[in-house]
């Protein structure tokens, strides 16, 4: 590759050790030289730290979740390698970069091969420029000189459709995996997984229908989940004790690169959650759609030895999937990431979005939706963050592209700073980025409690703030474990979603950290809720409706 090719496509199966080992190889083949770093990205934050404390421990050096400038080796998810680009137009900090799962074909993943792209052809200007130098002053410059490498990795990518890349086919350890389908659809796939389950363990072993089902309720319902914290997740990656059989109910996660150790049984039921983009309407949704032949999870089976696929749909319905995932680029609000590509100096948002201008991607690639495009670009006018040239406006468009949020979140939080609010707008942001807080059938009850007569995002603020002042009662010179328990017992009692709002405060914190390093004041209102309510008016007017006779609403812009 480093003779040939600046561009390397590598196709391995779940196991072949591509996302481990790779990077160790060419770390021990002195290809970081120059106090350069190669950088390896995913789509997924769980698959980065679980890797990364794995290559860790395969080195011998301690794992930090942070880096220096001795880091060699730095794995992260692909939307901070087009965070750190703003900082780093041509991320000369590294000699290659690997960019993992390129088959998932999420926004920032398309984007950023599209960015490198680009990217690579700069250094690779910038490196003829000086061959030619020393060629005049009679020094010699090898390829090896030349620190340009992007390789893309993918466990089923289809690399016939880059054109000027050498591809590599690496074999995994592979073991027989026996796939059983139903005669007909389910209709509640959630009670056939669920059954299935019950029916696996049954099969090795007498226990009572009761036993199994005190089982489910004893050991399930702490099952860790995605919007938990890492070390939580970390569960599902360690061994089960003695006498416990491990079940993980997984999202489309379990398609990821990390082999989860002990799994001989996987159940499919077919169906995922994906996002969907209305441009006309400028919503967004989750919705539940048929994967991809690509997403069938038995190859996820671990490699220690053979295994069972249950498809919970007839094996007629399989041969009807389409054979890879829509990509996100095609259905999902782009406003965010044409506000980061602008910041970057692209201003050919659509040639970039389409990928027509890199010739190795055009038969991969298909053209994105440009009513998206157009939309995006109308809102981020309409927000102040582009000029009539559709330039980012100064100061207001240059300080909303360095926030990582919705744009409308972005200038919100803008314009919370110039009114004293910004605390109340951090809160509002914050909850507004997690689940729902209320849960339960009592949920409307405990709501009311919190409520305020003006609007629901005051609500919000007013549940964050009874959190933070019964933390400050109760859990001050707690241990963290003790300060959890009390929050979810106050959660319980209040019908509040612990896991919502333990998020919510994470963020809360992340995004406080970045105005702070923004320069932005941030200041409270109190009770002088008028100015707060002022800055909603003026960031969310895009969500604006009126209401119809027959009850139905109108969008206004």
């Amino acid at each position: 590759m480093r003779c040939h090719n600046d561009t390397l496509i590598i196709v391995g199966k779940i196991g072949s050790g591509k996302t481990t080992q790779l990077p160790q190889f060419l770390f021990n083949a002195r290809l970081c030289r120059d106090g350069k770093t190669i950088g390896i990205t995913h789509p997924r934050r769980v698959v980065v730290v679980t890797v990364a404390k794995r290559v860790a421990e395969e080195c011998g050096v301690e794992f930090e979740d942070a880096t220096s400038i001795s880091t060699r080796i730095k794995y992260m998810i692909d939307g901070l390698l087009l965070r750190e680009a703003l900082l780093d137009p041509y991320l000369s900090r590294y000699s290659i970069i690997i960019v993992d799962e390129a088959h998932e074909r999420t926004v920032h993943t398309d984007v950023l091969l599209g960015l490198l792209k680009n990217i690579q052809r700069a250094r690779s200007k910038s490196f003829n420029d000086r061959v030619n130098i020393e060629k005049n002053k009679e020094n010699n410059v090898t390829l090896s000189d030349k620190d340009n490498g992007l390789i893309i990795m993918s466990a089923s990518l289809d690399a016939r459709g880059f054109s000027d890349a050498r591809a590599v086919h690496v074999q995994g350890r592979q073991f027989p995996v026996d796939i059983f389908y139903t005669h007909h659809a389910e209709a509640d796939y959630l009670d056939a997984a669920l059954i299935t389950i019950f029916q696996i363990h049954l099969e090795e072993g007498p226990e009572e229908i009761e036993s199994v089902e005190r089982l489910v309720k004893e050991r399930l319902q702490q099952l860790p989940e995605g919007t938990l914290p890492s070390e939580k997740q970390m569960r599902a990656f360690r061994q089960a004790p003695a006498g416990f059989r491990k079940v993980i109910l997984a999202t489309n996660i379990a398609e990821t690169s990390v082999t989860i150790p002990g799994i001989k049984y996987v159940i499919d039921p077919g169906l995922e959650k994906a996002r969907s983009y209305d441009p006309v309407k400028g919503m967004e949704s989750l919705i539940i759609v048929p994967i991809s032949k690509s997403q069938a999870l038995f190859d996820n089976l671990s490699c220690e030895g053979s295994g069972k696929c249950f498809r919970l749909y007839p094996e007629g319905e399989f041969d009807k999937l389409e054979n890879s995932t829509k990509p996100e680029i095609k259905r999902c609000n782009l406003s965010n990431v044409i506000l980061l590509l602008k910041a970057l100096g692209i201003n050919d948002i659509v040639g970039l979005l389409s990928f027509n201008y890199v010739p190795w991607y055009i038969n991969i690639f298909e053209l994105s939706n440009t009513a998206s495009i157009v939309k995006s670009l109308e809102q981020l006018f309409l927000l102040g963050a582009l000029t009539d040239e559709c330039k980012l406006s100064n100061p207001v468009g240059h300080q909303m592209a360095q926030l990582p949020l919705d744009p409308v979140y972005s200038r919100a939080l803008i314009l919370a700073s110039q009114f004293n609010c910004l605390e109340e707008m951090l809160i509002t942001v914050a909850m507004l980025s997690v689940e729902s807080i209320f849960y339960g059938p009592r949920a409307r009850t405990a709501m009311r409690c919190f409520s305020s007569p003006e609007g629901d995002h005051l609500t919000l603020v007013n549940v964050y703030h009874a959190c933070d002042e019964f933390l400050d009662k109760r859990v001050v010179g707690l241990s963290k474990e003790k300060k959890d328990k009390i929050l979810s017992k106050w959660c319980k009692e209040n019908f509040i979603n612990s896991r919502s709002l333990r998020h919510a405060r994470d963020i809360h914190s992340q995004i406080r950290c970045h105005v702070e390093q923004m320069g932005l004041r941030v200041a409270s209102c109190g009770d002088g809720m008028v100015q707060f309510r002022k800055c909603l008016a003026a960031s969310f007017f895009l969500n604006a409706a009126l209401r119809q006779p027959e009850g139905t609403y109108r969008y206004l812009m």
